[in-house]
């Protein structure tokens, strides 16, 4: 198991995202399973982005850390429990629905596969682990985030 990202990572990307005034927090997870595919969620039509393919992700609530909420937010849309946050990966900047500045927080982490996905009806109609060519369907930014993890995959 690889240790989590340092406190001192998670306090400077904070402090940038402030300097940079991004008033929502997201977290998101790069979850691989053992043949190289990651976990793909697709929102829910009704939903913001909806019909959007992502990874699991969502907001940091009040007072809550990066690396807790990123447990939370995998926990609660996919049932799954997060064994190690191995890698910080990088950030995107969006728009939120309720119109803020948010920045996802994205990091490379593994999880219990032997728990079913179980989904959050109201957030995600499916999912899929995706390989190379089913990850051409996320957005961009995602997209590059993917990249990301390939290669540092591809160092070990």
């Amino acid at each position: 198991m690889t240790p989590a990202p340092r406190t001192e990572l998670i306090s400077g990307l904070l402090a940038a995202a402030d300097r940079d005034a991004i008033t929502k927090h997201v977290v998101g997870a790069v979850i691989p399973d053992g043949d190289g595919r990651v976990l793909l969620m697709r929102r829910a039509a009704d939903d913001f982005m909806g019909g959007l393919w992502e990874l699991p992700s969502g907001g940091v609530d009040p007072g809550e850390s990066l690396l807790d909420a990123l447990r939370r937010e995998v926990r609660e849309e996919t049932g799954l429990p997060l064994v190690s946050i191995d890698d910080y990966l990088g950030h995107f900047d969006y728009t939120s629905g309720s119109g803020k500045r948010a920045r996802q927080f994205t990091f490379a982490a593994s999880a219990d596969l032997g728990v079913p996905v179980r989904l959050s009806p109201d957030e995600h109609d499916a999912y899929r682990w995706a390989d190379a060519a089913g990850q051409e369907q996320v957005s961009t930014a995602v997209r590059a985030l993917l990249d990301i993890w390939q290669a540092s995959a591809n160092r070990r």
